[in-house]
C-alpha cells in the first residue's frame, strides 16, 4: 500500500514525507522559525491528502485490471516508465522551485497532480494510462522537491526534522483511514465506487494546493554567482553517494507491500490475514512513535548514527523474516507451525518499523543539512529520487532475491542494509569536508 505494491501511487517511502510550516509571522525569507497557524493547517492538509492516497492505494490496481481491462504486465510496465521519468524530473523541477519561488511552484505541481489523478477517470486503454502515469509521477517528484524547499524557507533548521516527523505520523493515520474507504470501494466492486476514490484523491490534491497557496511566500534564490552550473547537485559527488545510499536503504519500501505478502502466502505457514496485520502494525507504530523516534536526531552526527543503527536493525529484521520460512514449530502439533510463523513475522515487522522510523529521521536531517541554502529544491529533488528508484527497481530486485532465492536472498538483502547504513557516516563526513 504505502510501498510499490503494484499501485499507481506508492509513497510509502517515509523518507519522502513533504510539508511546510509557517515561520513566526515573517514571509519571504529562508530558514526562519516555526509559526503556530501554518503547521496546524499543514497537518490538516497532510491528513486530507493521505486519506485520498490511502483509498487510491488499495483500489487502483484492481480498477485498472477489472474495470479498464489492462493486464498486470501493462500496469507494471507503465508504472516502471512513469517512475523512471519521475526519478529524473525532481532535479529540474526542484531547480525551478529555487529560481521561481517554492510556494508558487508547489501550488502548480499540486494542481498538475490533481489533474493527472482526475485523468484516470477517463482512461480506457494503455497509452492514455501511460501518459497520465508519467505526468503524475513527474508532478509528484517535483512537488516533493518544491515542498521541501518551501519547508526549508519557512522552518528553521533545528525544527525541520521534528516537523517532518509530525507530518509523517499524520500521514500514516490518514493512510489508514483512506485504506478503509478504499476497502469499501473494493467491496462494492462497481465502476462508480472506484471512480469515487479517484475523485476523492484529486480533490485532496486540490485542497493541498489551496493550503500551500495560503502559506507565506518564500523568496526565490538568486542564480549561481559568476555563471556557475545551474544544476550543481549533479557535480556534487559526496551528496550523490549519500543519495545512492539512501536509495539502498529505501529498498525496505516494497518489503511490506509486495515481498512480504508473497513470502507469507508462498513460503510460510502463517495465515493470509497476517499480511493485513503487519500493515496495521507498521502504520500504527509510525503514527504513534515517529515524533519520539526523531527527537534525538538534531545534527549530522546523530543523523549518521541513526542511519547506521537503522541498517543494523534492518539486517536483523531480514534474518528474522528468513526464519519464518523454515517451518519452525511444525512438529509441535496442529496449528503450532502457523502460530510460530506469525510470532516470528511480528518480531521481524517490529524490527523493520523501528529501523524505518530511525532511517526516516536521519535521512531528513542529512538531506537538508548538506544542501546549499540557495539550491535546496534541486538538492532535495536529487536526494528524493531514491523513492521513485525504489519504486521502479525495488519490486523486481526484492522479489528476485526473496521469492526466488529464499533464505540466502533475505540474508543478502540484510547485508545491503547493513553496509549502506555503515557507509553513511563516512559519506556524511566526506560531504561535510567538501563544503
Amino acid at each position: 500500500m504505502r510501498g510499490d505494491g503494484g499501485h499507481v501511487r506508492g509513497d510509502g517511502g517515509h523518507a519522502r514525507v513533504e510539508g511546510a510550516c509557517g515561520r513566526g509571522g515573517k514571509a519571504g525569507g529562508r530558514g526562519g522559525g516555526t509559526g503556530g497557524g501554518a503547521p496546524r493547517a499543514l497537518v490538516v492538509a497532510q491528513f486530507v491528502n493521505a486519506v485520498g492516497d490511502g483509498a487510491f492505494y488499495v483500489s487502483s490496481a484492481l480498477y485498472f485490471t477489472r474495470i479498464v481491462g489492462l493486464s498486470a504486465p501493462q500496469i507494471g510496465a507503465g508504472l516502471a516508465v512513469a517512475w523512471a521519468v519521475g526519478s529524473v524530473a525532481g532535479v529540474p523541477l526542484g531547480h525551478l522551485a529555487d529560481r521561481r519561488g517554492p510556494r508558487g511552484t508547489a501550488v502548480l505541481l499540486a494542481l498538475a497532480t490533481a489533474a493527472a489523478v482526475a485523468s484516470f477517470l477517463v482512461v480506457r486503454s494503455f497509452v492514455p494510462f501511460l501518459c497520465a502515469a508519467v505526468v503524475y509521477a513527474a508532478a509528484q517528484s517535483g512537488l516533493a522537491a518544491a515542498r521541501q524547499a518551501l519547508l526549508a524557507g519557512l522552518v528553521g533548521p533545528a525544527a525541520r526534522t521534528r516537523v517532518l516527523a509530525r507530518l509523517q505520523a499524520v500521514l500514516n493515520g490518514g493512510l489508514a483511514v483512506g485504506a478503509a474507504l478504499g476497502g469499501l470501494a473494493l467491496h462494492a466492486g462497481t465502476r462508480t465506487a472506484y471512480l469515487s476514490v479517484f475523485a476523492l484523491d484529486a480533490v485532496a490534491f486540490l485542497a493541498c494546493a489551496l493550503v500551500l497557496g495560503r502559506l507565506p511566500a518564500v523568496a526565490a534564490a538568486p542564480g549561481p554567482a559568476g555563471g556557475g552550473p545551474g544544476l550543481a547537485v549533479l557535480r556534487d559527488r559526496p551528496y550523490a553517494l549519500l543519495a545512492l545510499l539512501n536509495a539502498l536503504m529505501l529498498l525496505r519500501m516494497p518489503l511490506l507491500s509486495l515481498a512480504l505478502p508473497l513470502w507469507i502466502v508462498g513460503r510460510t505457514a502463517a495465515p493470509g490475514w497476517t499480511v493485513s496485520a503487519l500493515f496495521v502494525l507498521n502504520t500504527g507504530v509510525v503514527m504513534l512513535f515517529q515524533v519520539r523516534a526523531a527527537r534525538s536526531v538534531t545534527d549530522l552526527a546523530t543523523a549518521a548514527r541513526a542511519v547506521r543503527w537503522s541498517g543494523a536493525v534492518m539486517c536483523a529484521a531480514c534474518a528474522v523474516f528468513a526464519l519464518s520460512g523454515l517451518g519452525l514449530g511444525s512438529g509441535l502439533g496442529f496449528g503450532a507451525g502457523a502460530g510460530v510463523a506469525v510470532a516470528v513475522l511480528v518480531l521481524g515487522a517490529v524490527l523493520q518499523v523501528l529501523a524505518e522510523m530511525r532511517h526516516s529521521a536521519g535521512a531528513w536531517q542529512i538531506g537538508f543539512a548538506l544542501a546549499p541554502a540557495d539550491r535546496i529544491g534541486q538538492y532535495q529533488g536529487f536526494y528524493g529520487s531514491g523513492v521513485p528508484v525504489a519504486r521502479t527497481l525495488g519490486p523486481l530486485l526484492v522479489t528476485t532475491l526473496l521469492i526466488g532465492w529464499g533464505v540466502p536472498g533475505w540474508l543478502l538483502l540484510g547485508g545491503v542494509f547493513l553496509v549502506a547504513g555503515a557507509v553513511t557516516g563516512p559519506a556524511v563526513r566526506w560531504a561535510e569536508g567538501a563544503r
